[in-house]
């Protein structure tokens, strides 16, 4: 296969880019000077797409929540009872998976025998192994990690808030699901999504290291084989723009409370160039408003009221996108009043616009040293239709102009959200 060489001067690094007969697209990025080379192997499945027009089919397919993280669990398993991760641990690599809500990837690190553990990767992820045996087995598994999420309470203050920002769309849903909707799930519906999503024309494959285009291209010949694509008709319900709930509290077993707030974001429905626009844009205004130099930031630090465990995001895609920021607090509910009442009198400064625009910028350089959080972010913004080389010039053009339109628009009253977990109140 032919790849496409594509050079990025302001970074001085080179990505190669091709098509395979599978209709599986490869990524190669080598970074020859670096000890540690990595490897993804991700399909554009994630715990939201529980509703979708299978090809060839003229009705909607509903299954149940947490399918797409119960697919990642059951694809490591081998016939006779073999793992893949068995198989890592005789090349020395670091191998995992992740479920998100619009992905599935599965990945390893090593510093010697890449093409190998490529081999093994490739392998596991493209021969399902599913059984009557080995679903109900899982299921108890599956079972017992959502109870122990069920009493996280960083977990829980996270999902609470996304419940408070929802309406309708199963981004609200825990990743894993309940353990009532996994119970619904058989090998039938597995093979079932397997068939639909892991088509070499929903994923990707990225390497990141010292490594070749060519012999990642021999070894994709090895073991993905051709396929017909599939178009995938999504189906997600409508979503208004008002929030569900302005407050969400649970009582948990912590020493302290723990809250986030979260804005939820109107401005939504496209990918690709504007979408990485808007993702730079509301992450330099967060810092601007939010960051550890701001002036709101250090008034709250100053009177107790958070800590350093007080961070700040922002989450987007073609369908959704918030931020949110929080920690830990002795009073919650005061500092979402404190910052509430802020915004309406926040002075935004030009000089203050362009410090943290450098910052935002230095962390994108940054990246480039780490062959991790390089592929992690690479994977991601591939399934938002986003060039990250595009990302140098994007940063450079935002104005001072933008990011008060943008600060108008996305941090009101009316799309904020408040989520707490505090102790348990004694009775």
């Amino acid at each position: 296969m032919n790849f496409q060489k594509i050079y990025n001067k302001t970074l001085n690094e080179t990505l190669y880019k091709g098509k395979h007969g599978s209709g599986l697209t490869i990524y190669v990025l080598p970074k020859l000077q670096h000890s540690k080379s990595y490897a993804t192997f991700a399909t554009k499945y994630g715990s939201i797409d529980n509703e979708f027009i299978i090809p060839d089919e003229a009705t909607i397919t509903k299954v149940p929540d947490g399918i797409a993280h119960f697919l990642e669990h059951k694809l490591f398993e081998q016939p006779g009872g073999g793992n893949a991760f068995d198989d890592y641990s005789k090349t020395g690599a670091s191998a995992n998976a992740y479920t998100s809500f619009n992905k599935t990837a599965y990945l390893f690190s090593c510093t010697d025998k890449f093409y190998e553990n490529l081999e093994i990767l490739l392998s596991f992820v493209s021969k399902p192994y599913f059984t009557d045996e080995n679903v109900a087995k899982e299921q108890g598994i599956i079972g017992q990690e959502i109870r122990m999420y069920d009493d996280d309470p960083n977990w829980r203050v996270f999902f609470n808030l996304l419940e408070g920002l929802y309406v309708n769309h199963p981004i609200k849903k825990d990743i894993a699901g309940t353990t009532e909707t996994i119970s619904h799930i058989d090998k039938e519906i597995l093979y079932k999504c397997y068939e639909t999503f892991y088509n070499p024309s929903n994923m990707i494959l990225l390497a990141c290291g010292s490594v070749e285009p060519e012999k990642v291209a021999e070894i994709v010949d090895k073991y993905v084989t051709p396929s017909t694509a599939k178009n995938i008709s999504r189906h997600y319900p409508n979503e208004p723009n008002t929030v569900n709930k302005k407050e969400v509290i649970q009582e948990l077993s912590v020493a302290s409370p723990i809250f986030l707030i979260g804005f939820k974001d109107d401005d939504v429905g496209y990918d690709g160039t504007l979408l990485l626009k808007k993702d730079v844009l509301t992450s330099i205004l967060l810092e601007m408003l939010f960051g550890k130099s701001s002036v709101l930031y250090n008034e709250l630090y100053e009177k107790g009221l958070i800590n350093d465990t007080f961070d700040i995001s922002f989450e987007c895609d073609k369908d959704y996108a918030y931020s949110n920021l929080g920690g830990e607090s002795a009073n919650p509910k005061l500092v979402h009043e404190i910052i509430l009442n802020s915004l309406s009198k926040m002075e935004i400064t030009e000089a203050d616009f362009e410090r943290c625009k450098k910052m935002q910028y230095g962390q994108f350089l940054r990246m480039w040293n780490s062959v991790d959080s390089l592929s992690h972010s690479f994977v991601s913004n591939i399934f938002k239709n986003v060039d990250v080389f595009e990302f140098s010039d994007i940063c450079q053009s935002i104005t001072f102009d933008e990011v008060l339109t943008r600060f108008k628009r996305h941090f009101t009253k009316e799309n904020c959200v408040i989520s707490i977990v505090k102790p348990y109140e004694v009775k």
